[in-house]
């Protein structure tokens, strides 16, 4: 006599494929293929077109409404994905209601019941990852939740783990499944999710420690998320069951191997550590390295972050920071001198310039004023046209701009130089005829500097005309 299944797939623990098949057809033949399912099916479909309806016409308004409003950043968003799950819950609310007026009508409802139960998982699990600043995650996340929850739901849990744990594989004495492999991958995802955010909780608290700078910041922060990465990895694979010592031949090859692959980003890991130590390069230094001009925003693992004023950001390898020439313009003193050159017309009076470049540099609030960083002015040398001078002046913040300093200077200078009757030069050419058909002769006046050209010549006679 052969032997009757049970309904409920937990009764039976299913290791093989074809049993788990056997299982889940016997389960649909007892519960779904019965005369009242066609009705509970119809009833579903009907509450699932509502519920897709109602989305349809009520989310877009409500976001109308919301754009409408002036809300917290961030705060929109939250709203529209609430309001998604609300038209979720409104569906799990109608098959609860059904499914008890279809016992109340004799029907079995299971298809109801189902449908209910998988919809209010759905409904707890988007509502509990909505919080979620990452899309991509919570969608994976409710994914994952959700399958497991509707296998729980439907009686095929232990059934599945079965079935996983069935496709296995022997390493020596050590066995492999497909299930150890998810928990593997599941707790390691864990562990150093747990692990980051230790990380940032910690990178957050350095900042309030007063005497650590802001290099042994970053370094004990690198550390630290290096060592509980390892301590995470070592974790994950314990609780899988995984003997760490029969991999040490085998961790070691596989390290050999990475070395030689991962050459470049272990140069850049230990580059960025050489340069935390030796404190030549903080976060905050204004540097230069080949085009690349700004301040170091962040010291990664594998890169540095250097900002400009253009908005630009360059992602300079650590490797590159220690083996190019690097000029920090803040390394010991924050000061950085500009030099800006100056010409005035021969005729215009030389020290009232140095006084007035002197007080044009003073006017800007920027520019450092005491001792050896006072501003100066200097006659640089004497030009075909113009006197040059070299006005040097000190900022203490680099990271504000150069240039921009630099031209209200230049500014200011323009005005001073016009309000006292100082000449910009601008190029003139001294050009002696020898002979001209038609024009007399004259000595020059040495003195007549003001003419930019002459039409001098040996004499004061007529020259005679040119012989054909």
């Amino acid at each position: 006599m052969a032997q009757e299944k049970s309904s409920d797939p937990l009764d039976i623990p299913p290791i093989t494929i074809e049993q788990s098949i056997e299982v889940v057809g016997s389960w649909a033949e007892n519960h779904l293929l019965t005369s009242g399912t066609l009705i509970e099916a119809l009833v579903l479909v009907s509450i699932l077109l509502a519920s897709f309806a109602l989305r349809r016409v009520m989310v877009p308004r409500v976001d109308t409404i919301l754009a409408r409003e002036t809300l917290l950043p961030g705060m929109r968003h939250t709203l529209h994905r609430l309001l998604l799950v609300a038209s979720s819950g409104m569906g799990a609310l109608l098959a609860w209601i059904a499914h008890g007026a279809s016992q109340s009508a004799g029907l079995d409802g299971e298809l109801l019941r189902i449908a209910a139960n998988l919809l209010t998982a759905w409904v707890v699990i988007r509502l509990a990852t909505s919080f979620l600043r990452q899309p991509g995650w919570a969608k994976l996340i409710t994914a994952v939740v959700w399958f497991v929850a509707a296998l729980a739901i439907l009686g095929w849990l232990q059934a599945f783990l079965d079935l996983l744990d069935s496709i296995a594989f022997n390493i020596g004495e050590m066995r492999l499944s497909l299930m150890g492999f998810i928990n593997g991958i599941l707790l390691l995802t864990l562990f150093i999710w747990l692990s980051s955010l230790v990380a940032r909780l910690v990178d957050s608290r350095l900042i309030y420690l007063e005497g650590v700078t802001p290099a042994a910041r970053v370094l004990i922060g690198k550390v630290l998320r290096i060592v509980l990465y390892l301590v995470a990895v070592v974790v994950a694979l314990t609780f899988v069951g995984v003997n760490l010592t029969a991999l040490a031949v085998f961790s070691g090859a596989l390290g050999i191997g990475l070395g030689f692959g991962l050459q470049k980003i272990v140069s850049n890991l230990f580059s960025g550590i050489i340069l935390l130590l030796d404190r030549s390069l903080k976060p905050g230094d204004v540097i230069e390295i080949g085009d690349a001009y700004g301040w170091i925003r962040q010291m990664g693992a594998r890169y540095t972050t250097v900002a400009t004023r253009d908005g630009k950001e360059y992602l300079i390898p650590n490797e590159n920071l220690i083996t190019e020439q690097v000029i920090n313009w803040s390394y010991s003193d924050t000061a950085v001198r500009l030099k800006i050159e100056v010409g005035i017309s021969y005729r215009s009076n030389v020290h009232r310039a140095i006084e007035l470049m002197v007080e044009a540099a003073l006017t800007q609030p920027r520019i450092l004023r005491d001792g050896i960083h006072a501003p100066q002015a200097h006659l640089s040398g004497f030009g075909d046209s113009s006197v040059d001078f070299e006005l040097r002046i000190w900022v203490s913040d680099p990271q504000q701009g150069l240039v921009n300093v630099a031209s209200k200077v230049r500014l200011a200078i323009w005005d001073l130089f016009h309000q006292n009757g100082i000449e910009f030069p601008f190029p003139q050419r001294d050009l002696h005829i020898i002979s001209a058909e038609g024009l007399t002769q004259r000595k020059p006046d040495p003195d007549d500097r003001s003419r930019p050209a002459t039409d001098s010549a040996a004499g004061e006679d007529k020259l005679p005309p040119a012989a054909d």
